[in-house]
C-alpha cells in the first residue's frame, strides 16, 4: 500500500496546485485507488467520491449506467472503463474520472478474461486507456497492479 499512497501524494500535489478534483469508478481494485488517494491528508480538497462498481447492479444504481447504454459494450473492456470514467467525472462534477474494471483472479471472468486483466481509464482535460495483462492468478497481488496502474495513468496524464 505504501507504493499506492507514494503515486497517490505526487497526484495530491499537482490536484491540490491545480485546484482541480477527481472522483473514482474502480471494480476489481475493490477500493485500493481511493484508499491510497484518500490516505494522504488534506485529500478532501480534490477527492469528491466514488464508487465500487463491481456487479451490474452497482452499475445501475452507484453510476446511473443502465442495461440500454451497455449494448456492444462489455465489462473489463476499454470502452466500458472510459464509459466508468466519463460517468463518475460527470455524477461528481469533477475535473478527472478515473476508472478501472477487471478480473483480478484467480480465476478469469465470465467474459473470458483471464486473471490478471484490467483496463484503466481516465477522463478529464486529458483521456487515456490502457489494458493490462499479469498473467497472474494472485488476486491481491492483481489488485494492487490494478490500483498502481490507474494511479500511474493519471499522474502520467496530469504531468502532460
Amino acid at each position: 500500500m505504501d507504493e499506492l499512497i507514494a503515486i497517490a501524494e505526487q497526484i495530491a500535489q499537482r490536484l491540490v496546485a491545480r485546484k482541480q478534483t477527481i472522483a473514482v469508478a474502480e471494480s476489481s481494485a475493490g477500493g485500493l485507488i481511493a484508499a491510497a488517494l484518500l490516505a494522504v491528508p488534506g485529500a478532501s480538497a480534490y477527492v469528491l467520491g466514488g464508487a465500487v462498481v463491481y456487479t451490474r447492479d452497482a452499475r445501475r444504481v452507484l453510476m446511473d449506467i443502465p442495461d440500454e447504454a451497455m449494448k456492444g459494450i462489455r465489462s473489463a473492456s476499454e470502452p466500458y472503463a472510459e464509459l466508468l470514467a466519463r460517468q463518475i467525472r460527470t455524477r461528481f462534477a469533477t475535473d478527472w474520472g478515473l476508472s478501472e474494471t477487471g478480473a483480478a483472479g484467480p480465476t478469469g471472468n465470465r467474459y473470458g478474461d483471464a486473471a490478471g486483466h484490467a483496463c484503466c481509464a481516465v477522463a478529464g482535460p486529458a483521456t487515456a486507456v490502457v489494458t493490462l495483462e499479469s498473467g497472474r492468478s494472485d488476486r491481491f497481488a492483481n489488485m494492487q497492479l490494478f490500483a498502481r496502474s490507474a494511479l500511474e495513468l493519471l499522474l502520467t496524464k496530469l504531468d502532460q
